[in-house]
């Protein structure tokens, strides 16, 4: 980016910025979900309930950490945006807020939030966010995501944190349990993504996003995405099968990945235009009533370990 297009970028910024284009900077829609996971993920690390002030401060250092890496992601993707429908109308890229402005509201934000988990939460769990947040922002947004159609399986790490640093917010201390949240999460992001991938392919090859319809075309994709999705469902499980939850969650999981194995089944050899987005909008639903369920199952039919 050469001063002379920084500088047009910023003359272009239009003066009726207002507080609703900083919370779109935040994804708070994705924010939300994250934090749903880490609010459970908290809940689950202890037979009993949390202290409110953990509870609070805990989702308000990671809510302020990926909502400053969201807007990192508003700023290094700008230029992307522009060429995409879903994101052509994204606060930086239609020069709402100037990237200078958007780079001081993330530095702001991941610094409040990373002090919030440090002084009243603990270290560990905000050494685990910024690790997070450099995994999303930087890794994930400036490397992986322009080089290689591997992006979300690499990059979804970072995005699968938030049940473990729940859980370490509480506890201070990572637990295999809380590692099977992550790996679920982790096994849910790429059918996840790449049911909306197939959907803008077109957008994606445009903005010359390697996203894996584009490079390796469709029906590749749409194989993959029912082959994660067996492989979610089996890691879905785990919980059940460690101890760590009981057959309530264990039912709860079966039907909501049979739910998921249909969706990427349909969308493998059916032919409807708005296959993808069913997939895509039906995994989120499958992961908030998942971990819903998870939480039912914890304080219903606790397990004694």
């Amino acid at each position: 980016m050469t001063e002379s297009s920084t500088r047009v970028e910023q003359a272009n910024v239009s003066q009726s910025t207002t507080w609703r284009d900083y919370l779109e900077l935040c994804k708070p829609s994705v924010v939300a979900l994250m934090l749903l996971t880490s609010f459970i993920g908290m809940l689950l690390s202890v037979p009993g309930m949390v202290p409110l002030d953990i509870v609070i401060l805990g989702n308000l250092g990671i809510a302020l950490c990926a909502g400053s890496a969201a807007a990192v992601n508003h700023l290094v993707d700008r230029h992307i945006d522009l060429k995409m429908a879903r994101t052509f109308n994204r606060p930086v890229a239609k020069g709402r807020v100037a990237p200078r402005d958007a780079i001081i509201f993330a530095f702001v934000m991941g610094v409040l939030g990373l002090f919030v988990l440090l002084v009243w939460v603990n270290a560990l769990t905000a050494w685990l966010t910024l690790a997070s947040l450099v995994g999303y922002a930087l890794v994930y947004t400036m490397f992986l995501k322009r080089t290689t159609p591997q992006n979300i399986v690499i990059g979804g790490l970072a995005g699968a944190a938030p049940p473990l640093l729940g859980w370490t917010a509480v506890t201070g201390e990572v637990h295999g349990h809380a590692l099977l949240l992550v790996l679920i999460i982790f096994a849910w992001t790429p059918p996840h993504f790449w049911a909306l991938a197939v959907h803008r392919k077109a957008e994606y090859a445009n903005a010359e996003i390697p996203m894996l319809p584009v490079t390796h075309g469709e029906s590749y994709t749409k194989f993959h995405i029912v082959l994660y999705t067996l492989i979610l469902l089996a890691v879905s499980l785990l919980p059940f099968v460690t101890g760590m939850l009981n057959v309530f969650y264990l039912v709860g999981a079966v039907i909501l990945g049979l739910g998921f194995l249909y969706y990427s089944i349909v969308l493998m050899v059916g032919s409807a235009p708005n296959a993808g987005m069913d997939a895509f909008r039906y995994s989120i639903i499958y992961l908030m009533a998942l971990f819903i369920i998870m939480l039912i199952d914890h304080y219903a039919f606790p397990v004694n370990l």
